[in-house]
């Protein structure tokens, strides 16, 4: 976790977080909090700890479910492509954040987050507009929403100085999932960490194809195996962390190579392809952070990542394909809060972003692009009203090879948000924010062979947001101990949409924008604790969704004011936890309503509402300094046939065992 050391504060530790001392200290995991920054005008959503332990939730992706206000897209089975779009504004305005240096992909924006695996992940938050504290970077204050990943920390009690933790998995499809994290104290203020994970699977799973015609009668009704959906992956993570006087530093390497089958979408009752994929992806990157007197910090950071992507094509009934994409990202930050008054603070931040992509496709255009992000921000604290405002200036400059006219982009993109507490404690809290973000377009977007429009716009996103939050905390003799409430009344406009429009030759495309949508929405988020029985504790975790994404692009169309692809009208989820001594059994229900796969909403494109039902069941016990765990699970309990994206259909019921040694 990033230690705020924030100048000029007054200082509380809370239980539940991470406390940063000069000497390693036997306590309650708390956290160091500073005046200004923490308290949230626009809070977020968290998973974390035992309630990821408990999920039946295997990487980032799985876990992002559980989110109101995110659509997930999942290609299906194990190895499967998963991207996730937050209220219904697209992939690419959600920046995905892993332990405070944003992921990056500018090939095409998309972050394939079922590469990130949940062994080592402590914390997960989901923030609408932005992460409410003004120290931050500046690219967090241009994204329309942000997931941070948090992995896990080192801790030590007094006269340890490593610790050990193996998992082992196996479910259907020939699944296999290893784990191992070790972490060693190197001294009273360093410490090290590695984790590794390896995956192996068939991808085979049983499915049931049925497809009607217009007048109702069968078309297909196939029940067969998805076929060239294996998949081998290898991840490796190490970690540094240090401390100093005022301040922390971080150092971290992280390695994922793959291989995997692309089954390919069903059509015409066909679904056996030869499309296969190969990733090799490294990064590393650096945090540094210190106190400088008693009203002034600054952070640094620096990352350089390199992404290596072969796709290959051998589908006889297609065009053979075999191409391979070599990206590079170097990445530089400096960010600094300074605090005028105690209730008044501002802070400067600059980003430098270089991407490069190399390909062996034919007449490709070698883009490279330089970003420059300057951010000034200002916080003001006056007890029952808290105020927060920005501006971030993105400078963004594209060079081609052979090209002699570099492309420059700028703009300016403002941020209001403020809450306010009306009634003398802060159990009851109403926030609002109004924010102008974009997405640049993406290297495929703009220079991809034959499809590619140099002249594309970015698009521009407007964000409207009113909530409140009911946070309550109970006697520790009451039936109810918790109480938490929050909901969000949202309406979002994206102008410049970039779409894939024919340009009257058979199979060949190109990149316009054409695109508005106008976004109407509501989440809802409620969670309770209490103990019914002596021994037995339930938590219960309730997520919903409404949103209303209508096309208003053209009145000429036919597809005018429709709903926008794949965005269901009412979505959500549920998680029941019962704990009774060292049994944990959690169940967790996920429901995504009807939806349109294409732009006209008519009776051919409709898709039918689909949920799931997973349940898992853990027993935990220890033997001498061991921690043990076991735990079964089921997947779909209800064996439910269904697509989140048409003609890729998901797995029916499957289930999983798994062993926890933790040392």
């Amino acid at each position: 976790m990033a230690l705020m050391l924030l100048p000029c504060v007054s200082l509380h530790a809370q239980q539940g977080d991470v406390v940063y001392v000069d000497t390693i200290m036997t306590v309650d995991e708390v956290v160091v909090r500073g005046r200004l920054t923490v308290q949230e005008v626009v809070p977020s959503q968290k998973l974390s700890g035992k309630q990821l332990e408990r999920l039946n939730t295997h990487s980032v992706a799985d876990a992002l479910r559980y989110f109101s206000g995110l659509q997930l897209k999942d290609y299906g089975g194990v190895g499967g492509i998963k991207t996730v779009n937050i209220r219904s504004m697209g992939t690419n305005h959600l920046g995905i954040y892993y332990d405070g240096v944003e992921l990056g992909n500018a090939q095409n924006g998309q972050i394939d987050l079922g590469q990130f695996s949940l062994d080592n992940v402590q914390e997960i938050s989901l923030y609408n507009g932005q992460r409410s504290a003004i120290f931050q970077t500046a690219s967090d204050f241009g994204n329309a929403g942000s997931v941070y990943i948090r992995t896990r920390l080192p801790r030590f009690r007094n006269g340890e100085t490593y610790h050990m933790k193996w998992k082992l998995k196996y479910g259907s499809s020939n699944t296999l999932r290893l784990s191992g994290l070790y972490e060693q104290r190197l001294s009273d203020k360093v410490s090290a960490s590695l984790s590794a994970g390896y995956l192996n699977s068939d991808g085979k799973y049983k499915f049931r194809y049925r497809r009607l015609n217009f007048d109702k009668s069968v078309a297909y009704d196939t029940t067969a195996t998805r076929q060239n959906g294996d998949i081998w992956a290898l991840r490796l993570e190490g970690n540094v962390h240090g401390y100093m006087d005022g301040g922390y530093w971080n150092m971290k390497f992280y390695s994922y190579n793959s291989e995997r089958g692309i089954p390919g979408a069903i059509v015409n009752n066909v679904w056996r392809r030869g499309e296969r994929q190969w990733d090799h992806n490294y990064f590393t990157q650096a945090t540094w952070q210190r106190n400088y007197g008693s009203c002034f910090s600054t952070r640094l950071m620096a990352k350089y990542a390199w992404y290596d992507t072969r796709y290959v094509n051998n589908d006889s009934t297609q065009m053979r394909v075999d191409n391979t994409y070599k990206q590079q990202e170097l990445y530089i930050s400096t960010s600094n809060v300074y605090e005028i008054l105690p209730s008044w603070s501002v802070s400067l931040s600059y980003d430098f972003r270089w991407n490069k992509l190399n390909a062996n496709v034919k007449q490709f255009l070698y883009p490279t692009r330089f970003s420059n992000l300057i951010a000034f921000a200002t916080a003001l604290d006056l007890n029952k009203v808290k105020v927060q405002g920005s501006i971030l200036a993105n400078i963004v400059n594209d060079r081609l090879r052979h090209a002699d006219n570099p492309t420059t982009l700028t703009k300016f993109t403002p941020a209001l948000f403020a809450s306010w507490i009306p009634y003398s404690d802060d159990r009851f809290t109403v926030r609002t924010f109004v924010k102008r973000s974009f997405r640049m377009p993406t290297f495929n977007d703009l220079y991809y062979t034959d499809i590619g429009n140099a002249l594309l716009k970015p698009e521009a996103a407007t964000q409207y947001n009113i909530g409140f939050t009911l946070n309550k905390q109970l006697s520790q003799k009451a039936l109810f101990r918790h109480f938490r409430l929050q909901a969000d009344a949202y309406y979002n406009t994206v102008h410049d949409k970039i779409v894939a429009y024919p340009k009257g030759q058979q199979f060949r495309w190109t990149m316009l924008n054409l695109g508005r949508v106008h976004i109407k929405g509501v989440d809802i988020e409620v969670e309770t604790s209490f103990l019914p029985l002596r021994d037995v504790t339930l938590t219960a975790r309730l997520q919903y969704t409404y949103q209303d994404a209508r096309d208003v692009t053209d009145p000429k169309t036919s597809y005018y004011r429709d709903q926008i692809p794949y965005i269901p009208w009412h979505s959500g989820s549920a998680i029941l936890d019962i704990n009774y001594k060292n049994w944990d059994l959690s169940y967790s229900f996920i429901y995504a309503g009807e939806r349109y796969n294409q732009q006209e909403n008519i009776r051919y494109n409709h898709m039918q509402p689909w949920y799931t039902n997973d349940l898992s069941l853990m027993y935990h016990f220890r033997w001498g300094n061991t921690l043990w765990k076991i735990t079964a699970e089921v997947n779909n309990l209800l064996d439910q046939d269904y697509d989140v994206v048409l003609n890729y259909p998901m797995p029916k019921r499957n289930y999983a065992i798994s062993l926890d040694v933790s040392l």
